[in-house]
């Protein structure tokens, strides 16, 4: 038996799924929460002077949203990794809106790449599972 995992996610919350055959729908494994990524980016940012990079010049500014949805994808990443690691899963399916996806592409792990049977450019982290079993059907026999 294969078990798949669906990472249904945004820059500020991550759902996954397991399913383990044929008519065996969606079983909801963990639900990953990043609250930061939702604050107003004047929240984000400290009153410190600006920061040097060596040389004496400014470094470059990162605007602190984005700096909050590369931890959550590097959250995410290691949580696939550790999974893998343990064989929870054979193959895996990822859904985001197409930023983040790229985000948490870029830290996953080669391993977990190659696990990788679909990527799904949308954003279902607030679609019930039955809506999103609809939107699935044709990458999963649900």
């Amino acid at each position: 038996m294969s078990v798949i995992w669906i990472m249904v996610a945004n820059a500020s919350h991550a759902k996954l799924f397991s399913n383990e055959g044929p008519k065996k729908g969606l079983q909801l494994v963990k639900e990953l929460i990043h609250p930061e990524s939702r604050e107003k980016a004047a929240e984000l940012v400290s009153d410190r002077v600006g920061n040097f990079a060596g040389s004496g010049s400014y470094a470059q500014p990162t605007d602190p949203k984005e700096h909050e949805a590369e931890r959550f994808a590097l959250e995410i990443a290691h949580e696939l990794e550790h999974a893998r690691v343990n064989n929870a899963y054979e193959k895996l399916i990822l859904v985001a809106s197409s930023h983040f996806l790229g985000l948490l592409n870029g830290r996953l792990t080669q391993q977990v790449r190659g696990k990788i049977s679909e990527s799904i450019n949308k954003d279902y982290t607030q679609l019930p599972v039955k809506e999103l079993s609809g939107h699935l059907e044709n990458y999963v026999f649900l």
